[in-house]
């Protein structure tokens, strides 16, 4: 297989599966101020990507040049935990029909968007690309973690049998527009919003967390995200995945403190340590990112004044 990368083509199809999720939303922000001229995104409700038979005559009809792989059912530890059946098959399915309906009209460039959880739990901080595979999964989402890596090994052994040049990219925990903020389906960044903004609503003295709130966390704006993902797209090729993150960390506590100055809380935090923290750190090791050339710009605090801010002009239209 040769293929040197390069900037794509502006006036190519590109489709966006997961088009009006946190990643998918952002990239498609990011693909338009770089004058992509036709992207394409179907909703769940035009196009279910676990109709195997559907997917492959959209990909029949559309012929696509360039596809990011978006779409992915998530949620945060309690969805994960109560429902590892609905997050393995729905999101394996997702992967399969998508990268196989792309490699049948051979799509030139794709990159499948993963996750950080597909690392052991207890990974060395912080964590390689070559990690993967290492050690045992964090209990609490190993379900949607196989899926990833499955997908992963997907693209892989694409590259081998048919000699397409796609990609992986694995990001660290997201946040910004379009984000989930549904009271039990959420992740930890937009569940603490939400949680913060309706206790100033509400005038509430007191904010009670999940867990001890010393577990740490890296977090990267959608925005960024999006920006690296076109930067890998025209600036790297090779079958190992590609971590995106920041490289820095905070503590979940910390977060909280910062989430609740944003809002505007300044009532007491306290901690249920009944409930689980997860994994103890995670933190990605981006070297890999920084050597083709692409840097997080989107600093913590500006970034949740952002997203605050998002939330707050959207809250009637959000899921419960």
């Amino acid at each position: 297989m040769s293929y040197s990368p390069r900037e794509l083509d502006r006036d190519a199809t590109f489709y966006v599966a997961g088009h009006r999720g946190l990643v998918g939303s952002a990239i498609v922000r990011r693909l338009e101020a770089a004058g992509f001229t036709n992207i394409v995104g179907k909703t769940s409700g035009e196009l279910d990507l676990k109709d195997r038979e559907g997917v492959f005559q959209f990909f029949a009809e559309l012929k696509p040049t360039y596809v990011v792989l978006a779409a992915a059912k998530v949620g945060g530890i309690l969805a994960n935990s109560t429902y590892p059946v609905d997050f393995l098959s729905d999101n394996v399915r997702i992967q399969v029909n998508v990268l196989d309906a792309a490699r049948e009209v051979d799509v030139e460039r794709l990159l499948f968007l993963g996750s950080s959880c597909i690392y052991p739990k207890f990974a060395e901080q912080p964590i390689s690309e070559n990690s993967l595979l290492t050690g045992a999964l964090e209990p609490t989402n190993d379900a949607y973690a196989i899926a990833k890596i499955a997908g992963i090994l997907h693209v892989q052994a694409v590259r081998r049998q048919y000699g397409l040049p796609w990609i992986s990219a694995m990001p660290t925990n997201l946040y910004g527009p379009n984000d989930n903020f549904s009271r039990t389906g959420s992740h930890v960044l937009p569940a603490l919003i939400r949680r913060y903004d309706e206790a100033v609503t509400a005038g509430a003295s007191s904010v009670t967390n999940w867990g001890t709130g010393n577990p740490r966390r890296e977090f990267l704006h959608a925005d960024d995200m999006a920006d690296a993902c076109l930067h890998l797209l025209e600036h790297y090729d090779g079958p190992q995945q590609v971590n995106v993150g920041s490289g820095t960390d905070v503590t979940i506590r910390e977060i909280a403190h910062t989430i609740a100055s944003v809002v505007g809380f300044a009532g007491e935090t306290q901690w249920d340590t009944t409930k689980p923290d997860g994994t103890p750190q995670k933190l990605l090791d981006v070297s890999k990112l920084a050597a083709a050339g692409w840097t997080a710009k989107i600093d913590l605090r500006e970034g949740l004044d952002r997203t605050v801010a998002w939330y707050r002009d959207h809250i009637s239209g959000l899921r419960q």
